[in-house]
C-alpha cells in the first residue's frame, strides 16, 4: 500500500471521529461536574486546580509547560497562574539563563491547599467511578484505557504522556490512604527515585 493510499471509507473515519467527539463531550460533562464539586469548597475552578497540580508533580514549571499539558493556551495559562499567585499559592520566577520564560513555583499555602483537596477527595462523589465500578467489580481492577491513551500520545506526543505518567506514579509513590483518605507519606518513609 502506498504512503498516501488509506484503509479505511470516509464513513468509516465520520462514524469513528463522531462517535469519539460525542462520547468524550458525554463524558467531559460528567468529568467537569465531578471536578468542580470536589474543588468547590477551595474557591478554584479546574483551570487553577489543574496548574496547581501540574506545578506540583513538575516541582515547577514553564508557564508554556502549563499551558501544554494543561492543554489550555498559554494566556490561559498564565491569566490562572497570576490569579493563584495572587492568592499566594504561587510565585512567579525568571531564570538567569533564560529571560523569555516565565516559570511558576508552587508556595507552602499552595502546596498545601493540592495537598489538603488530594486528602479530602471522596471517590463516592464522582459519577465517572461509579461508572467504571462494574467493570472494576468484574475484571478485578479499572479501565486502564489504553486505546484511548495511544490516541492522545499521537495528538500530543511523549512529552504530554511522560508527564501524565509521572503525576501518576508521584501519587503512587508519595501518598498512601489511611482512614479513607490519601495523605501524603513522610520523607523518611517515601521511596528513593531511581538514579538517572
Amino acid at each position: 500500500m502506498k504512503h498516501n493510499e488509506k484503509d479505511y471509507t470516509i464513513k468509516e473515519a465520520l462514524l469513528f471521529s463522531q462517535r469519539i467527539a460525542q462520547l468524550s463531550k458525554a463524558l467531559w460533562k460528567s468529568i467537569e461536574k465531578d471536578w468542580q464539586q470536589w474543588i468547590k469548597p477551595y474557591d478554584l475552578n479546574i483551570n487553577e486546580h489543574h496548574i496547581l497540580w501540574i506545578a506540583y508533580h513538575l516541582k515547577g514549571a514553564s508557564i508554556s509547560e502549563i499551558a501544554k499539558f494543561g492543554v489550555m493556551h498559554v494566556s490561559t495559562a498564565f491569566n490562572f497562574s497570576k490569579k493563584l499567585e495572587e492568592r499566594g499559592y504561587l510565585e512567579f520566577s525568571k531564570k538567569l539563563n533564560d529571560k523569555r520564560n516565565t516559570y511558576i513555583q508552587l508556595t507552602q499555602k499552595g502546596e498545601d491547599i493540592f495537598l489538603k483537596l488530594l486528602e479530602d477527595y471522596d471517590p463516592s462523589r464522582n459519577a465517572i467511578l461509579k461508572g467504571a465500578l462494574p467493570l472494576q467489580q468484574l475484571y478485578g481492577k479499572f479501565p486502564e484505557i489504553i486505546e484511548m491513551m495511544a490516541i492522545i500520545r499521537n495528538i500530543y506526543g511523549d512529552d504530554f504522556m511522560e508527564i501524565f505518567e509521572r503525576s501518576f506514579t508521584n501519587i503512587e509513590e508519595e501518598f498512601e490512604e489511611k482512614e479513607n483518605r490519601l495523605q501524603k507519606v513522610e520523607e523518611a518513609e517515601q521511596p528513593k527515585a531511581a538514579a538517572n
